[in-house]
């Protein structure tokens, strides 16, 4: 498991789990719950599935049960709290046959991708996926900051998404004038500096 830093998110967790549940009898599971925990956390779960695997289907259901015992989802209706995007891998390594039918069930979900991620078909989706649901509901705020406000110029690259910036000459001062893109709790966040 490791963190690793998007746009407009605090903290996103990258953790490996399919082969680790697959393979871990029940009670060993409940050993690692408190690792596993880190994903009721998410503001997003992108479940990478290997559909060149026979198996995939089974874990994908594995990794369904799991999260529902963990709270991550909802166990009658399997409805979830998070949003869940499904990364359909080895896209490369899977019969012309099969990849046409899987490629039909793909575009009847929004939230399944087809992608290899040894050539990289489909990695620019899955961002542009995850992009997507992230900023659901974010806005554009006008922006007016002193130049000598630099640390909040670089909080805005690093969080939000600036359409616009220009210098200008304020009334205290040289000013940035920026066009920000935000979601409403990073908009918060950023009022608070």
């Amino acid at each position: 498991m490791r963190a690793i830093r998007l746009p407009g998110v605090e903290k996103a967790i990258l953790s490996d789990t399919v082969g680790f549940i697959s393979d871990l009898p029940t009670q060993l599971v409940a050993a690692f719950r408190a690792t596993l925990e880190e994903v009721t956390g998410a503001d997003i779960i992108v479940h990478v599935r290997d559909m060149a695997n026979p198996a995939a289907r089974a874990q994908k259901s594995q990794v369904l049960q799991v999260l529902a015992e963990m709270g991550g989802m909802d166990k009658e209706g399997g409805g979830s709290s998070i949003p869940i995007v499904e990364a359909w891998n080895k896209w490369d390594l899977i019969e012309s046959e099969k990849r046409a039918a899987l490629a039909r069930s793909a575009l009847e979900a929004p939230d399944i991708v087809t992608l290899s991620a040894f050539d990289g078909e489909g990695v620019g989706d899955l961002l542009d996926r995850i992009d997507e649901i992230l900023t659901a509901g974010a806005r554009e705020y006008e922006i007016e900051l002193p130049m000598a406000e630099g640390r909040k110029i670089a909080w805005l690259h690093q969080h939000g998404q600036v359409l616009s910036e220009k210098q200008a000459d304020g009334d205290c001062g040289p000013v940035r004038l920026m066009t920000v893109r935000l979601t409403s709790k990073e908009y918060g966040r950023f009022t608070t500096l």
